[in-house]
């Protein structure tokens, strides 16, 4: 039973947000993520959840791998980019700078802080559908200050949660 106080709580909290980017199918796309979380040490794994209705979503169906982006917090413009454009109507990396990382999954310059994983299960988790990742490539530039949820909170969603 879903209560205003859980509401309230979980509206507080200030994670940070991710950029996930996937190929798949012939296509790619990305989307803004805030729901995510390592979930286990050894192995390394990690879980991102997206959105059941949006297109990145959709294209992770069939993707290999999916390219996890810390968003650096001076970065509001590239968040908003893929936070509240749909792939439905934008090509978002016609808009950014980006290369081809493993199975062709994007990985974002400006992003410099980023693990590709291995897709191995996929698993719904209410509005949002959980993936959990193996990972198998990343780049590193040193600690950034992560954009938060709380920062990010101005930005219009490009589809409903």
């Amino acid at each position: 039973m879903r209560t205003n106080a859980f509401d309230s709580l979980v509206g507080e909290l200030d994670y940070p947000m991710f950029i996930a980017t996937v190929a798949g199918g012939g296509e790619r796309d990305g989307c803004l993520v805030g729901f995510t979380t390592q979930s286990s040490v050894d192995p390394p794994r990690f879980i991102v959840c997206l959105s059941n209705k949006n297109r990145t979503f959709h294209i992770a169906l069939e993707a290999d791998v999916m390219v996890v982006h810390v968003v650096p917090a001076t970065e509001i413009e590239l968040a908003e980019l893929f936070g509240s454009r749909t792939g439905d109507h934008v090509d978002k990396f016609e808009r950014c700078r980006w290369s081809r990382g493993p199975e062709g999954a994007p990985v974002l310059a400006r992003c410099p802080t980023w693990f590709a994983g291995r897709i191995l299960e996929r698993f719904p988790a209410g509005d949002h559908w959980g993936f959990l990742l193996e990972p198998v490539e990343a780049g590193y530039a040193g600690y950034v200050e992560p954009l938060t949820f709380q920062r990010a909170k101005v930005l219009e969603p490009g589809h409903e949660a």
